[in-house]
């Protein structure tokens, strides 16, 4: 299926599930999930490490190749698919090796609960 089309049927889904409230690129919900249609660029990159404090993250590749970095291991998501699952206070960053649409779902979402740590 075309990236786009997987999105539509995601956000269709949680919409009818969740009632969800739509706003631009993201998903927000009273029962507290966000999800994130996130399009990087090859070359794109995070390489300050950042933590969520609350909130366990799911980032799932739709397309592309993609790189996420944890203190105790690297994971390339390269097939469509792929997904990594973390939980709160693990320290990340992340590469885009090529052009590449991630899905990213937290919860609970907390506004501000994302900060960067100093490398």
């Amino acid at each position: 299926k075309k990236p786009q089309m997987i999105a539509e049927q995601l956000f269709e889904v949680l919409r009818i599930l969740n009632s969800f409230e739509i706003k631009s690129d993201r998903i927000s919900a009273e029962c507290g999930l966000e999800v994130k249609w996130g399009v990087h660029s090859a070359g794109d990159c995070r390489t300050q490490w950042a933590v969520n404090a609350a909130a366990t993250t799911l980032s799932i590749l739709v397309k592309g190749r993609f790189r996420l970095q944890f203190p105790s291991q690297e994971i390339l998501l390269c097939c469509e698919g792929d997904y990594a699952l973390w939980l709160p206070g693990v320290p990340h960053y992340w590469s885009a090796e090529e052009d590449s649409v991630i899905v990213t779902v937290r919860w609970p979402s907390v506004s501000g609960d994302s900060s960067a740590i100093k490398n």
